[in-house]
Order: structure tokens, then C-alpha cells, then sequence
């Protein structure tokens, strides 16, 4: 059954995970702000969810249909095939968001949604009562400018969420933006990689893990997985996923100068499964000093707004700028909410990028 498909994702990493969705055979693949839509089968449901780099969740699409009142997306809703995806006792809680249009309660356009889907599945299947006391079918709707959506995620916790990473040190970069910072890079796990703000060591790990072609959800569920009426094939996917690893050496460094965050990295890293891939030390990436024919560095420095004033977040990117006036042969990637970084590191930028951290507005700055 060819079905369709939405993978929300970060703003500006709407053209990496297009270019993954399109490398795993997905269909259809287009983009608008924070989302990818494709279309596959139920293989690609399970190969996009433990493959996928970028994406925050997959998302079935069910239906589309005018909104501008409660009675249109009554109806709309209603006459959407959920029993298709929905079995008889399946849960099926609804949320969503409102933006640009004239219905503006999120927690009427719930009701509205949820009355609408019951009274479809009560009539399919002869039922006054729905027990909903099977697997979960998280739907979700947008209603943007007075169109709903409709979804079902199949993926649960979010994709970001590798498993690797219970704890944090202050000031976390999310997986998914990390993968990407790693890819847009040009890291491929040929030469030397390094990041000398390493915190919880989650660029580094992303970068290890991208190295060693190892999917990212490989060793989690989904809550598709407990869906009875599809037939996915998780067993072939996590199989064909692990054939594509690949196994040979590889120098990825990782260094802050908090010994605490060091030691919580190389556990993160135990549990991502690259302990021997990553080498991690305390030091002081003022005194930066590794030299290389070739290298990629990619880094997420303490911006200013967390961790540390924006004064004293300014002399440490100056005195890193200096140090790295001194090694040669690396290419420069640092990701930084402040707009006048390149001022305090003492060079322009080749390249910058504009990405968000969670809800924080940043620069991607990169140095040739």
C-alpha cells in the first residue's frame, strides 16, 4: 500500500533530510519550513524511522481538508478512512496546533478531531463505545490557515531521542541538529574530526556514528512497531540497516575543559555504542594545538545567553580564533546564536548558514 508521508525537522535542515529521504528510496520528496513530505510504502515507514539523521518523528498522513469552522472539520475529519489505520481497540488521542486560522482553541479543535474519528470508527466497526485499550495512534492535526492535516504518528518519542544521552551537561545540542552540523560539514569519516567544546560529546558521537553508517534508531522502539494491522517488517529494516555500516578506522576527537562533561561524554558514548571511535580528554580549546594535513572541526560553543556572559563568551571565541590561526589544514565549523562572531574570531566566514537550536536563532559559520 503506497502511503504518504511528513517528517517535521528542524528549521534549515529541510535540504539534508531531503537529500536522506531521497538516498532511502523515499517518493515524492518536497519541503516547506520545518517539514519534508515523501511518499513509500510500509518499508520506508521503518526504514526512515531508524535511519533518519535529521527527521523529529514520521508522521502518516491521513487527510487534508477545509477548516474555517468546527462544522467543516467535523465532517472533513469524519470522512477521512481511519479505520484503515485504527483497529478496534486502538487508543487514539489527539493534539495539535492552530496558526493563521479563524479557530483558534487548540483544546476544541482536540474535541472536535477526536468526536470526529470516534463516530467514524464507532460506525465501521458497530461500536457505541470504542474501549481503546490497544496500541497507541497518537493523531495530530495542523490547521494552518483553514486547512487541517491530519496525522498518526508512528514514530512516539521523538527521533532525536538515539537513546544514548539520559543526562546532560547545561546548554544541550540536539542530536538531530548535531547529524546535520556533522553532514553539512562535508564529514564523511575520512580524515580527522574534532570538537574541542565537546560538552556531552554529542557532535562528536553524531559524527561517529555518521562514520560508521550506523542508524541512529537502530536500538529503539516505535510505536508503530505495536501496530497489529501493518505489516512493516522491523526485523528486515534494522537487519538491512545494520549491512550498511561500515568498519575501519576512524579519528574523531573530542575535548572540553569541564572534566566533569568529559567523563559524561564517554559514557554517552558507551551507550551510542563509538567508545572506540571517539577519543576524549580534558583540555582547553584556547590552546587548541592538533595539527593535520586535513581535518574537520565542528563545535558549539558557549553562546553567551547559558553559560556564560556574551563578554566573556567573546574573549573565549578570540583567544580560540588565535589559536586556530596556528593549525593549519582544518576547515572551521562553528555554530553560534551571536551575530557578531566572525568580528571576535577574527576572520569571515566562507560560508553562514541560518539554523535554530530548539526556539535559539544561530549562524552556522563556516571557515575554509
Amino acid at each position: 500500500m503506497r502511503l504518504v508521508f511528513c517528517a517535521p525537522c528542524l528549521f534549515g535542515l529541510e535540504g539534508p533530510l531531503g537529500n536522506e529521504l531521497r538516498h532511502m528510496g523515499a517518493e515524492d520528496v518536497h519541503a516547506e519550513d520545518g517539514r519534508v513530505w515523501f511518499s513509500g510504502t510500509e518499508a520506508e515507514l521503518a526504514r526512515v524511522n531508524i535511519r533518519s539523521r535529521f527527521a523529529e518523528r514520521v508522521l502518516l498522513v491521513v487527510g487534508k481538508t477545509p477548516a474555517g469552522d468546527f462544522d467543516a472539520l467535523f465532517e472533513g475529519v469524519r470522512a477521512m478512512p481511519w479505520e484503515q489505520y485504527i483497529p478496534k481497540t486502538g487508543a487514539f488521542p489527539v493534539k495539535g496546533y492552530s496558526h493563521g486560522s479563524a479557530i483558534t482553541s487548540v483544546p476544541a479543535l482536540q474535541r472536535c478531531v477526536n468526536r470526529a474519528v470516534a463516530d467514524r470508527l464507532g460506525k465501521k466497526y458497530g461500536l457505541e463505545h470504542l474501549p481503546e485499550t490497544g496500541p497507541l495512534y497518537q493523531i495530530q492535526f495542523a490547521l494552518v490557515r483553514d486547512e487541517a492535516t491530519l496525522y498518526i504518528d508512528t514514530s512516539g518519542p521523538g527521533l532525536h531521542k538515539r537513546g544514548y544521552r539520559p543526562q546532560q551537561v547545561e546548554a544541550p545540542l540536539r542530536e538531530t541538529l548535531a547529524a546535520a552540523l556533522v553532514d553539512i560539514a562535508g564529514y564523511r569519516g575520512r580524515g580527522d574530526f574534532a570538537d574541542p567544546f565537546c560538552g556531552s560529546g554529542t557532535i562528536a558521537i553524531e559524527a561517529a556514528l555518521a562514520a560508521k553508517g550506523r542508524a541512529p534508531g537502530i536500538n529503539r522502539s516505535f510505536a508503530a512497531e505495536k501496530w497489529p494491522n501493518f505489516n512493516i517488517g522491523w526485523r528486515e529494516a534494522r537487519e538491512e540497516a545494520k549491512a550498511r555500516e561500515f568498519h575501519r578506522e576512524y579519528r574523531v576527537f573530542a575535548s572540553d575543559i569541564d572534566e566533569k562533561a568529559v567523563s559524561l561524554a564517554r559514557e554517552n558514548a558507551r551507550r551510542a555504542g563509538v567508545e572506540d571511535t571517539v577519543r576524549f580528554e580534558v583540555a582547553d580549546a584556547r590552546k587548541f594545538s592538533r595539527r593535520t594535513e586535513g581535518g574537520i572541526l565542528v563545535t558549539n560553543p558557549p553562546y553567551g545567553e547559558r553559560l556564560l556572559d556574551v563578554r566573556q563568551a567573546r574573549e573565549l571565541i578570540r583567544d580560540f580564533g588565535a589559536a586556530m590561526k596556528k593549525c593549519p589544514g582544518w576547515q572551521i565549523n562553528i555554530i553560534s546564536s551571536d551575530e557578531e562572531l566572525e568580528k571576535f574570531y577574527g576572520r569571515r566566514a566562507a560560508k553562514v548558514r541560518k539554523l535554530y537550536n530548539g526556539m535559539i536563532r544561530c549562524g552556522y559559520y563556516m571557515f575554509k
